[in-house]
């Protein structure tokens, strides 16, 4: 097997650069070097030097040997000075050993998985914790990471083979006498637990898409109401255009915002109205898109010329320009982005619908597309397992069926058909 070595840190330069080493020949890289191997964990200072026996840097080195390590192969990390030309000239050396070469993207997370040291959910996890930008989304990903799916997928799945395996016994062994024919009756309330456990799960995979993704907010409203200005304001730039002409915002505009450690997307949407301009046609056509893909709708009404509402679904009126509201039966809220007036009112108010839809991160985990469709792949097949009035076998096949999306959900089936999909989006040094 090949040994790999990649950049683990940062863009350089930088104060410190971490090389990663993961296979059978990382001794004998950094034997090359003139280092020995340090004592397994501990942190051993060395001078790095060239074949000539040239002074490269000064590095501290630490050894993680198989199969306790992030890979399960035999780890060694550098952490040198960092410089480009240092790093440019470690990996070089480094590379010019025989089965010694430059990771693939993602390919020290794909030898953990593969060497059983994570499971699909966890390099999932791992690889949210990577982009996470909230603390919401860093909480949900480090659960993720340290096993919180699989552990509940595992357990689910056990639950169903336990099931399976009362079937199979009457199937087998009925004929012996020292087992029942009939099914017991905790049987079927097991099942019709199991049923209830994986919907109350899926029943959050909303919620744990809003955590990982963003909780969107479409801004809607006339042409020159203060949608860009207000835009602009929550984003603390200027990303919108704003002038007195009407329909300058022409396409959809979205910023990404951190409110108490939830992520929101705030869309600017173009000015609804009528209007012969096909460009700025095809930006409300957007408009209308965005509002419906959006998890909260505020139209916003100039405070000091009030018209009718021109989108009545809408959950929020926002009166903007001024202090004042006026009646309305959706949430009210007034605001000046020019003057920072009601803006910490919105900002908690943004909050507040958040945190009340979120009761706990155990009901949040259910967060990716594959998690859902294996649920309910799942859940297909349990219930199909619930008639008992069919042939036991059938019964069987049922639950058999059932096994397989959770099987495939943590790596234990079909895994292959991910694995490029899944690393690809890793950087080069994990």
């Amino acid at each position: 097997m090949d040994t790999i070595i990649a950049l683990s840190s940062g863009g350089l330069p930088s104060g410190v650069a971490v090389l990663r080493l993961s296979g059978p020949s990382s001794a004998e890289v950094l034997s090359s070097f003139g280092v020995t191997l340090p004592t397994a964990r501990h942190a051993k200072l060395a001078t790095l030097r060239d074949d000539a026996g040239r002074v490269i840097d000064e590095a501290l080195i630490l050894y993680f040997p198989a199969p306790h390590s992030f890979t399960g192969e035999d780890v060694i990390e550098l952490q040198c000075h960092g410089s480009q030309a240092v790093v440019q000239k470690l990996l070089s050396l480094a590379t010019s050993h025989k089965n010694v070469r430059l990771a693939e993207p993602g390919e020290f997370s794909q030898r953990a998985f593969e060497n059983g040291k994570m499971d699909l959910t966890e390099v999932e996890g791992l690889g949210d914790l990577l982009d996470a930008r909230t603390e919401s989304q860093r909480e949900l990903a480090m659960t993720r990471m340290r096993g919180g799916v699989s552990e509940r997928v595992t357990t689910w799945r056990d639950q169903i083979i336990n099931l399976l395996a009362e079937i199979e016994a009457r199937l087998d062994f009925s004929d012996e006498g020292d087992v029942d024919d009939e099914l017991p009756p905790k049987f079927a309330q097991d099942l019709n637990s199991l049923i209830t456990n994986l919907e109350q799960a899926l029943s959050g995979f909303s919620q744990g898409q809003i955590i990982k993704d963003g909780f969107r907010v479409a801004l809607v409203g006339r042409p020159n109401v203060g949608k860009s200005t207000l835009l602009n304001a929550l984003a603390k730039s200027d990303r919108a255009i704003v002038t007195d002409i009407p329909g300058t915002t022409r396409d959809v505009i979205d910023v990404e915002i951190d409110i108490k450690g939830q992520l929101f997307q705030i869309f600017d949407t173009a000015g609804i109205r009528q209007t012969e301009d096909q460009v700025e046609l095809e930006g409300i056509t957007r408009s209308y898109k965005a509002i419906e893909q959006a998890h909260l709708v505020i139209e916003l009404i100039d405070g000091k010329t009030p018209e009718p509402q021109i989108y009545p679904r809408a959950d929020w009126t926002l009166y903007t320009k001024s202090t004042e509201t006026s009646g309305d039966s959706r949430e009210t809220l007034s605001v000046s982005a020019k003057e920072g007036i009601g803006m910490t009112e919105l900002l908690n108010k943004l909050h507040e619908i958040t945190r009340n839809s979120k009761d706990s991160r155990e009901t949040s985990l259910i967060s990716h597309e594959r998690d859902r469709q294996a649920l309910e792949d799942s859940l297909f097949h349990l219930r199909a397992g619930v008639d008992l009035t069919k042939p036991l076998e059938f019964v069987a096949e049922d639950l058999r069926q059932a096994t397989i999306p959770l099987s495939r959900l943590i790596g234990l089936v079909d895994a292959e058909q991910i694995l490029d999909r899944l690393f690809a989006g890793f950087c080069i040094g994990k």
